[in-house]
Formats: C-alpha cells, structure tokens, sequence
C-alpha cells in the first residue's frame, strides 16, 4: 500500500500537474500585467491596518496565518529532497517557481475577497468553494475542494507536522513522542478553539519570530561557509541549464531532472494554486480586494523566494565545503549540512522545524475548519476541532510513511477545482485590478 500510494502521489505530482500549476502562473502573470513588480508596494501594504473595513482579522493576521501554513517542514525538507533527487540546479527552478507564483498568490486572494460572505455569526468567509459557487453556479465543485482540502489537512497540515516534531525531538533530545504529542495538543487546543482571531493573533506574533531566526541562522551558516556561496551559487545557475550531471559530490543530472524537482517541490511549498491561503484572505479587514490580492502576494515571495532560496544556498555551499556530506541522502541531507556548523548548526535546524511545522498545524486548522463548515455548517466545528486535536497526538506517535504520500495526493487534487476557478475568473481579476491598482484607486473601498 504503501509504495502504491508513493507511485500515486509521483504520478499527480508529475508533469502533468507541474505543467498545470505553471502554466497558470505564467497565464496569470501575462494577463494581470506581472503583479510581481508591485511586490514593494505589497509589502509595505502588509503592515498597513484598515480597521474600518469589512474583516475580521487584520490584513498583517491574514499574511501571518497564511505564511504560518505555508512556511512548513517543506521548505527545509522539500528543499533537500529537491537538491538531493535533482541536483544543485533544483533551488534555480523552485526560485523561478515562487517568483512567477506571486502571480497566482495574488489572483487567489483577490477572487477570494470578491466573492466572500458571511455566515450565520458575522464572520467573514471565503475561498475557492465560494468562488466557484457564486462566480461560476459550481457548487458541486466548491463540494469536491472542500472534501480534498479536509483530507489534506489531516495529512500535510496535522499529522506529519507532528510526527515531525515528535521524531527530531526524541532524536535530538530524547524526549519521547507521547510527551510531545500531549504539549502540541494541549498548546493546539488553547489556539484553535478560539477561532480564526486566536489563530491570528498567534501566527502573527510566531511567523515573524521563528521567520527571522531562521533567516539569521542561515546567513551565520552562509558567513561560516563563505568561501564556498560564490561557487554554489554559480553551481546552482549553471547546474539549471546543463545537460551534463553537476558533478562535486551531486547526483542530479540533466537539465530535465533539476526543473522537474526543483519546481515541484516549489509549487508544494509555496502553495500557490491550491487554494488553501485564500481561505484566509477572505477573512482580512480589507478597502477592496486588491489590497489583499497585493498583501497576500508576499506570502510567496517570503517563502519561496527567500526562506526556501536561503536553505538551498546553505546546503549547496556546506556539500562543496564538507564533500563527505551524501547528497543523495533527501530528507537526511539538511540534517546532515547543518550538522557541519559547530554549537549552533543542529539548534537552528530544530527550532526551524518544530517552529515551522506547529505554525503549520495552526494555519491548517482554521482552512480545515472552513472547509468543514461549508460542507457541514457550524454545528460540526466542536467536533472537528475535538478530532483535529487528537489527530495531532496520533500523528506524534505513530509511523506515517502512508500519510505522508496520501496527503500529497489529495494536496495535489485541491488544485484542479481551483485553478478551474481562477482561469474561469481570471477576466474578473483583470477588472478589479484595472480599477484599483493600474488606475491608482488602491485607497478607495469597494462598493458592498
């Protein structure tokens, strides 16, 4: 079953689905007139407040949910499994793939907040199910995103964040897993049962903190193997577009290998077109949907573009300074290179992954929640928050080799009914953005 499950998840994880993701990203792009050169705007919007609109968290609360989702184990394991199955040239692709990504990003949250309501409490909801049911008349595919996203979530989002955990620690430090499992419950339960304004009020002040630590930390092993970064990055570019293997220890080869890798462990990580973050942005105090489109847009850039860029250059450049390091050792391989720094090598990778992989469970829980909800209404939230809560201290304790392929199975279905919606509604986002961004009306509200 297992290897089944691993053929499965190879399969939807191929060409196929790469093409369909990038594609997107490049079709949007092209027709939003590359809403990446905006990205400065973005930012700065991103720490603006518009208290007095419509929303229920803040637009900064909305990023940092949607960041603390995103920002997982994948962007320190996937990036070793992209250099070590696809070589250095791998880390060239996935960056491509967030850059040309924020296109998508953006598209997502801008249709989300155009076509978000609210439910029987007040609260703002939204995401690609709305979309397709009120833009499109979909609902019955508005149902199969929900279905796929709820089963996603208790794979990608629940119990292999756990179980991430509980190994490195009991690895690490020989904590044991049933302790783990117990404090990441009751610490999950204290934020989730307080809604989407908990959530974000953690994820805003975690995703920050554990972000800038973990950036410090690679620029301190980047200074430490700095004789060796100017070779890796040259490694990395030139490894993107050869035609021969990359040779100084690497086993990937071809410039075919190294795109399918490294863009599709790009596309996982970053998310963008799955229709997870926009759940969230529907939720944000916004003036129109573009300032979230805008806001949103900058989950991917941090992502990918920096945190998953970061951990590929430091790789990279600790193989061509250690050469007994096994490239070919995937998940092992970040273990292995941050090993290599003396004191603060093998800290930093562990507050990276138990950080980034419970601000995973966080962000995961409310798109979770909001897809049950909308298959099931309100009166099955206490239930599902119960479930979530015990799931995590299953996925602690037990060996999730089956999980961790059906998740990316179901991840990787979540997409097809979004990106329909996004491509079906692309003509709406060229509009919005027509009206508040190309004709400099960013400030102004959209009509109710």
């Amino acid at each position: 079953m297992v290897e089944l499950f691993k053929e499965i998840s190879s399969l939807v994880w191929g060409w196929p689905m790469i093409i369909m993701l990038l594609g997107t990203h490049l079709f949007l792009t092209i027709k939003l007139r590359f809403p990446q050169l905006y990205l400065l705007k973005a930012i700065k919007l991103s720490f603006n407040s518009d208290k007095n609109a419509s929303g229920d968290v803040s637009q900064f609360g909305a990023l940092a949910t949607s960041l603390a989702a995103t920002i997982g184990t994948g962007n320190i394991i996937g990036v070793a499994t992209a250099v070590a199955l696809g070589g250095p040239g791998a880390v060239f692709w996935c960056w491509l793939t967030g850059i040309l990504g924020i296109s998508t990003k953006y598209a997502e949250a801008l249709i989300a907040v155009k076509y978000r309501t609210k439910n029987a409490s007040g609260e703002m909801i939204g995401g690609p199910m709305y979309a397709l049911e009120k833009g499109l008349g979909l609902k019955w595919m508005g149902i199969i995103f929900c279905i796929f996203t709820s089963l996603a979530a208790f794979g990608i989002g629940n119990t292999v964040q756990a179980n991430s955990i509980s190994l490195l620690l009991n690895e690490s430090y020989g904590i044991s897993p049933h302790l783990s499992g117990i404090v990441m419950s009751l610490l999950t339960a204290l934020v989730v049962i307080g809604g989407v304004k908990s959530i974000a009020r953690v994820c805003t002040a975690l995703v920050p903190f554990m972000a800038v630590l973990y950036v410090l930390g690679c620029f301190y092993i980047l200074f430490i193997n700095r004789a060796y970064v100017a070779d890796a990055i040259s490694l990395i570019f030139n490894s993107a577009f050869s035609t021969q293997a990359a040779g100084s220890g690497f086993v990937g080869s071809t410039i075919m290998i190294a795109a399918r890798y490294g863009i599709a462990r790009g596309l996982f990580s970053n998310e963008s077109g799955l229709g997870s973050a926009p759940i969230v942005a529907a939720a944000a105090q916004t003036r129109n949907p573009v300032r979230q489109a805008l806001v949103s847009s900058t989950g991917t850039f941090w992502d990918t573009v920096v945190i998953c860029a970061l951990t590929g250059i430091v790789l990279v450049s600790s193989i061509l300074a250690h050469p007994d390091i096994d490239s070919s050792c995937d998940a092992a391989l970040t273990k292995m290179a941050f090993s290599k720094i003396p004191y603060i090598g093998t800290p930093i990778l562990s507050f990276g992954i138990v950080t980034f992989a419970f601000s995973t469970i966080l962000g995961w829980s409310y798109y979770s929640q909001k897809a049950i909800e909308y298959l099931g209404g309100r009166k099955t939230m206490i239930a599902y928050r119960l479930v979530w809560i015990i799931m995590i201290y299953a996925g602690s304790v037990l060996n999730l080799s089956l999980v961790w392929n059906f998740a990316d199975i179901v991840n990787a279905l979540m997409a097809v009914p979004n990106l329909i919606s996004l491509l079906l509604l692309s003509g709406i986002a060229v509009k919005e953005t027509r009206k508040y961004l190309w004709n400099n009306r960013l400030d102004e509200y959209a009509e109710d």
